[in-house]
C-alpha cells in the first residue's frame, strides 16, 4: 500500500479533536483524517464511522456496528502504542468491501494476542478485528505503518 501523498489530508486540532460537532464535519472517505492520540478521539473516529457506514453508504446496523467496534480497537492501538501526536483515519468502499485504515508513524508492528478468556479487559483488539473482519492486516509505511481491516458488504443500492 503506497502512503496517500495525493490524498488530501485534514487535520483536527488538540482543542477541535474535543469537539465532536467539528470532528463530524471531517470526512474520512474523502481523505485522511488526522486526529490527536488521546483516548477522546476514539469517540470522534467512532462517529465519524458511524455516520459514512449508516447515513452516507445506508450499510446494514450489524456491519456499521462491528466497524465502529474495530476502528474504535484499531485508534485505541495507535493511541496507546505508537507514540505520536497524531494518528490518521480513512475509511474507503469499493464494489463489495469497505475498508478502514488507521495509519500512525511507528513501524511496529501490532501483535495478535491469545485471547483465552473473554473477562480480559486488555489485549482483545487485534482478536476481534481477526474474529469480525473478512481480512486485516499491516502495511509498513516509509513513515510509519497502516493497519487495516476489510468487510464484506453487498452491492450499493440503486441512485
Amino acid at each position: 500500500m503506497a502512503a496517500a501523498a495525493d490524498s488530501p489530508m485534514l487535520c483536527v486540532g488538540a482543542d477541535e479533536a474535543a469537539d465532536i460537532t467539528f470532528g463530524l464535519a471531517l470526512d474520512p472517505a474523502a481523505g485522511e483524517v488526522r486526529l490527536p492520540s488521546k483516548a477522546s478521539s476514539a469517540r470522534i473516529a467512532r462517529a465519524l464511522t458511524r455516520r459514512q457506514f449508516q447515513q452516507r453508504w445506508a450499510l446494514p446496523a450489524e456491519l456499521t456496528d462491528d466497524a465502529v467496534l474495530l476502528v474504535a480497537e484499531l485508534v485505541g492501538n495507535a493511541v496507546q502504542h505508537a507514540g505520536a501526536a497524531q494518528f490518521g483515519l480513512r475509511l474507503r468502499r469499493r464494489r463489495g468491501w469497505v475498508r478502514a485504515e488507521v495509519r500512525d508513524p511507528s513501524r511496529a508492528l501490532p501483535c495478535l494476542l491469545p485471547v483465552r478468556e473473554m473477562d480480559v479487559v486488555s489485549g482483545r483488539g487485534l482478536f476481534l478485528v481477526d474474529t469480525l473482519a473478512d481480512r486485516w492486516g499491516v502495511d509498513l509505511l516509509a513513515n510509519g505503518k497502516c493497519t487495516w481491516f476489510e468487510m464484506r458488504v453487498g452491492p450499493r443500492p440503486p441512485g
